[in-house]
Order: structure tokens, then sequence, then C-alpha cells
């Protein structure tokens, strides 16, 4: 996320969540769901609604990549 003005952060881009998704799941594999709810719940802790909404936008892209069946990636990175 790009630091704007008195600390606030602009959103990303759905083009860098998309990003964000395949870099996790190239990261992670298969315990990439797993990797993105261990971050949800870190943020939520922490009272960071902002990051547990970017979370759980990049959580939705992440689902729709991933190929249950095989627990991979739907296509190679």
């Amino acid at each position: 996320m790009v630091p704007l003005r008195h600390g606030s952060l602009k959103p990303l881009s759905d083009w860098e969540l998309w990003a964000c998704a395949q870099q996790v799941i190239k990261q992670h594999g298969a315990k990439a769901p797993a990797h993105v709810a261990s971050r949800i719940g870190e943020l939520a802790t922490a009272g960071d609604v902002d990051g547990v909404q970017t979370w759980q936008a990049i959580a939705e892209r992440v689902d729709q990549l991933m190929d249950y069946r095989s627990g991979r990636p739907l296509s190679k990175q």
C-alpha cells in the first residue's frame, strides 16, 4: 500500500489485489488459504480494520485461483 499524507493509506487496486493473491499462492502453495486466514486473524486482533478488509479481498482472489480438489493453483505461476 502507498502511504499518503497524515498516515492514511491508499487502497490497493484490483490489479494489485490479484497480484498479491498470486504471490501468496506462489509462496505458500496449498497452504495459501491458511496463511491468508492467519493474516486476517492477526490483523483483526490488532484492530486493523483496513488491513482485514484488504486481506479479505486477497482471500476472495486466492479462493478463485485455487483448485481445492488438488490443493494447488489452477495454473502454473
